[in-house]
């Protein structure tokens, strides 16, 4: 069985350190989207029975991406260390299809940024309507320091800084889908990497063998 030689073994120990490292970046992910879905801040303001489940969707994503990219880091290691053609194939058509869906995920999250915050903010205007008192109410005004709506300010509550829940949901979801969309552009500038390093690879390994 052949091995690759000269250039194509630095190629090989290069790409085994990658995706060591892309198997780092799948368990920060996986973190990060841990972190967003049991937040007590988020969880808080979106745990009524009604409340919009459109932002978790994206959370959703995000760790069902990072579970995925740890597998795919792992057989990568192996395909590099063992020169498999089949596993350096299988590691390239894996990160193509995560490549993908982080796109079609990224679009849709671009395009669908302002309806989550709207929901979130008719979720909330819907329900200070019913009971301006209610327990969600008060959790949305203590995590978000804001009081009141656009249409009806409190402006009894000075430490609310006279600022309404509704633009308060605006600054505080859009920080937070702004961590998903750079966690996103990161993976996928490194999975490009990672793309090329393998079927570079995979063909060393493939004329390797040819020649022997």
């Amino acid at each position: 069985m052949g091995k690759v030689e000269g250039g194509m073994k630095c190629v090989k120990y290069l790409l085994f350190v990658f995706n060591f490292i892309f198997w780092l970046m799948g368990s920060f992910v996986l973190a990060v989207g841990l972190w967003l879905r049991f937040d007590p801040e988020t969880v808080s303001l979106l745990s009524g029975n009604k409340a919009p489940d459109t932002f978790f969707l994206g959370v959703y994503i995000l760790i069902g991406a990072g579970s995925l990219i740890m597998l795919v880091g792992f057989f990568g290691c192996c395909g590099a260390v063992r020169e498999s053609q089949c596993l350096l194939g299988s590691f390239f058509t894996c990160l193509l299809i995560i490549f993908g869906a982080e796109v079609a995920a990224g679009v849709f999250g671009f395009l669908n940024k302002d309806k989550i915050i709207e929901d979130v903010q008719n979720f909330y205007t819907k329900t200070y309507s019913d009971d301006n008192n209610s327990t969600m109410i008060l959790s949305y005004q203590k995590v978000l320091n804001c009081c009141g709506t656009k249409s009806s300010p409190c402006d009894a509550e000075p430490e609310s800084e006279n600022k309404d829940c509704e633009t308060g949901i605006k600054e505080f979801f859009d920080s937070k889908l702004f961590i998903i969309g750079y966690v996103g552009i990161g993976i996928a500038g490194v999975m490009i990497i990672g793309m090329i390093f393998s079927m570079v690879l995979c063909c060393a390994v493939r004329n390797s063998r040819e020649v022997i």
